[in-house]
């Protein structure tokens, strides 16, 4: 009986502890896009508060922003293997994106874990 009490105090002492604000805050999330255009494609990485700027969170956001603002910067993404050699999909570089009628702006699906960019 006693032990039974203590594991209900634990999990009344673990729901109170993640209800706090400072534990619940939102992660943010990486969100990858395929840009396409008539000559080749890039992968590219926009977190929560990136997207959440732009207006939304979806690839017509990003193409809505391009061709308001005629560019923007994001972060290119691509496959590397990581510490342990495992297979992630990681940013690469800062690149600048230009807006052209051929412009195609789409989500993109990876079975790797993302990593975050700064």
């Amino acid at each position: 009986m006693p032990s039974m009490l203590l594991r209900g105090g634990l999990c009344l002492l673990w729901l109170s502890l993640m209800a706090h604000p400072a534990w619940s805050q939102e992660k943010a999330v990486t969100t990858l896009l395929k840009i396409i255009t008539v000559k080749d494609e890039i992968v590219i990485g926009l977190n929560t508060a990136e997207l959440d700027h732009l207006g939304g969170r979806d690839a017509g956001v990003v193409a809505r922003a391009l061709v308001s603002k005629g560019e923007m910067t994001a972060w290119q993404y691509a496959v590397r293997r990581g510490p342990q050699g495992d297979l992630q999909q990681a940013p690469l570089q800062k690149v600048g994106l230009l807006a052209h009628s051929s412009l195609r702006v789409e989500p993109y699906t990876t079975p790797y874990p993302i990593v975050a960019h700064d």
